[in-house]
């Protein structure tokens, strides 16, 4: 596949994402995670990965029902050829412990969390609209720390 080919792939894979995907980028989008930048479905060379953290050349995959283990492992090797470190997680794990996929991120990017059961997940701004404009607030979170907007130490 073409680089052009593998963009046009990466941008139909993300509008017709899983509900897991849409659940796994809700907890990794705008630096929530404890500020890893996130991006989901990226093209990689002739591969488009789930979720990757340039930075730290990680690499998060959700593996739904449908994933060919000989492809993968051909796929994984490719990817640690060029440098990428590649986490797998199947829905299960994704949809009934979230915080130790988080907590295995975390890891994998040599950050553990203090907390061994919930890392840090900054919680999604909402947006208020009044006549002056559109204010974003951050809510609370029950049983997670929620830091600043900014993520300054409050």
């Amino acid at each position: 596949m073409d680089g052009k080919a593998t963009t046009r792939r990466a941008r139909s894979l993300r509008r017709n994402a899983s509900s897991t995907e849409r659940f796994l980028w809700k907890l990794l989008r705008d630096r929530r995670l404890e500020g890893l930048k996130s991006r989901r479905r990226v093209p990689i060379g002739p591969y488009v990965v789930d979720f990757l953290c340039r930075r730290h050349r990680l690499v998060v995959e959700a593996d739904g029902p449908f994933h060919n283990p000989e492809h993968d492992a051909a796929r994984d090797a490719w990817l640690a050829a060029q440098g990428f470190r590649v986490l797998r997680f199947t829905n299960n794990e994704i949809g009934a412990a979230d915080h130790r996929v988080m907590n295995r991120i975390l890891t994998a990017v040599g950050r553990p969390s203090a907390r061994s059961e919930q890392p840090l997940i900054r919680p999604a701004a909402r947006a208020t609209f009044s006549r002056k404009g559109i204010r974003a607030r951050f809510p609370a979170t029950a049983g997670r720390a929620c830091p600043t907007p900014r993520g300054d130490p409050p």
